[in-house]
């Protein structure tokens, strides 16, 4: 079994901590911590050890030639439907195009290295709860959706190793590479 991980654009530690400010007094969710707040362009769930740098290298070739760009969280959603949330999250407004692109680079490179990315097209946000099946997200998206981050310069991208621990505990997240842009 090869290595759990994702490629993926961390906000700075002060829009995530005043996302968790927001999201604090909101009761009846999980929330996910501030430590745990991305947005995932590529997860990898299985990565072969002998590929880790041929992987690492790809990736790095991938985005060496984008441009650095402007990000913002805002807008609201649900996944598969609101009607059915399996998981909460916060959007992208400013500078999706930019991950989307960045996302295709990244997914493609993987698949180059031998490390397939799991998923169909990215659509960038962040996760914030996994709600209880069966119940309406309507109230939560139409909360959520009147938060809107400060802007900020995304200039790299984090290949990150995420080792699970077992059940009802969190991944164990370290670094792997740090995917500058530009």
């Amino acid at each position: 079994m090869g290595r759990r991980m994702f490629v993926a654009v961390v906000p700075p530690e002060d829009v995530r901590e005043d996302l968790a400010a927001f999201l604090e007094p909101r009761e009846g969710m999980r929330w996910t911590p501030p430590d745990r707040m991305h947005v995932t362009l590529a997860f990898l769930p299985d990565v072969p050890e002998r590929i880790l740098e041929p992987l690492e290298e790809r990736l790095r070739t991938a985005v060496a030639d984008l441009q650095p760009f402007a990000c913002r969280l805002a807008g609201a959603g649900a996944f598969p439907h609101p009607d059915r949330p399996a998981v909460l999250w916060l959007g992208v407004d400013r500078g999706r195009a930019e991950l989307e692109l960045a996302a295709r680079r990244v997914r493609g490179a993987a698949n180059d290295a031998g490390a397939g990315p799991e998923g169909q097209r990215v659509v960038p946000h962040v996760t914030l709860a996994r709600p209880a099946r069966g119940r309406s997200a309507l109230r939560w998206i139409r909360v959520l959706d009147t938060y809107r981050s400060r802007e900020w310069r995304v200039d790299e991208l984090e290949l990150i190793d995420s080792q699970l621990l077992g059940r009802g505990r969190r991944p164990l997240r370290e670094v792997a590479a740090r995917l500058p842009l530009g």
